[in-house]
This record gives C-alpha cells, structure tokens and sequence, in this order.
C-alpha cells in the first residue's frame, strides 16, 4: 500500500559567485538575520585552512604536504604557500583571522602581500612589516558589512 507523504517548505535559490550553479536550499526566517552579512577575506580563509592542514598532519590523518596537495588536487607549491602563513607571529595569524568582512570590493590584504612577511624570521619585525601593510591596507576607504565607510 503506498500513500503519500506531503512536505511543505520554503526553498531559497541562489548562487555563489560568478559562473556559479543555481542551487537550494531550505529557506529558514531565523536563517537571514542569524547570519552575519558580507564575506569574509580570501587571506583569512586560507589562514583557518592552514591551521586545519596542520592540525591533519599533526593527527596523522594526512602524511604530508604532498598528500595534501593531492587531497586538495592543487600543487605542492601551493600548499606551501598556504602553510606560510603558519610562521607568522600568533598576534598577526590572529588579526588575519579577525580581518572585517566586505560586502563588496576586492580584499584589501592578498596572500602575495603576506608572503615576504611571513618568510621573515624575526617575529618582531614581522609584527613591523604587519603595521606597515594594515595601515596602508586597511586604511583605504572601506565599506563595511553596515554599510558604513571608515578611512
């Protein structure tokens, strides 16, 4: 004997990013206002995954950079350059971790710019080389999740 079920919801479609696939998902009331607005900056993604990678490696659940990099199906040189970041000084990891979101616009601080930085050994002149960019990064006109601008 079959009988039918009914199932009622809202659906919500949208699309992430340029070229991305329409998808749904299950629309929620609470969803939209729960939800912090913006995005947050491509460095501080890369930082959180970096401390996930070593965090894998540190377990044992990944050997190496190599198996990440095969894991990840990016190359070797990547990951290293993802891994970097991790010899920075914790105050800065932390910053990057706690840069504000954007609504729009470009990241004001790219990975290419924290390379040299995190390759410097010396934490007190990294923290030195961190004030010099953030001042000059992130003191450019900023719209914020509010919509509010700072200089």
């Amino acid at each position: 004997m079959n009988t039918s079920i009914n199932y009622q919801c809202k659906l919500k479609f949208e699309r992430r990013g340029r070229g991305a696939r329409l998808s749904a998902r299950v629309a929620n009331d609470q969803d939209e206002s729960e939800l912090p607005k913006g995005r947050v900056p491509r460095v501080a993604r890369l930082m959180a995954l970096a401390i996930r990678f070593e965090d894998l490696i540190r377990r044992g659940e990944v050997r190496d950079y190599a198996e990440l990099a095969r894991l990840a199906h990016v190359t070797r040189a990547r990951i290293t350059q993802i891994m970097n970041l991790r010899l920075l000084a914790p105050d800065i990891q932390e910053a990057i971790l706690f840069l504000p979101r954007f609504e729009r616009g470009r990241d004001r601080i790219g990975l290419a710019q924290i390379q040299p930085i995190a390759l410097t050994v010396d934490w007190r002149k990294q923290r030195q080389l961190w004030r010099q960019l953030s001042s000059s990064s992130l003191s450019l006109p900023q719209v914020l999740v509010n919509g509010a601008q700072t200089s």
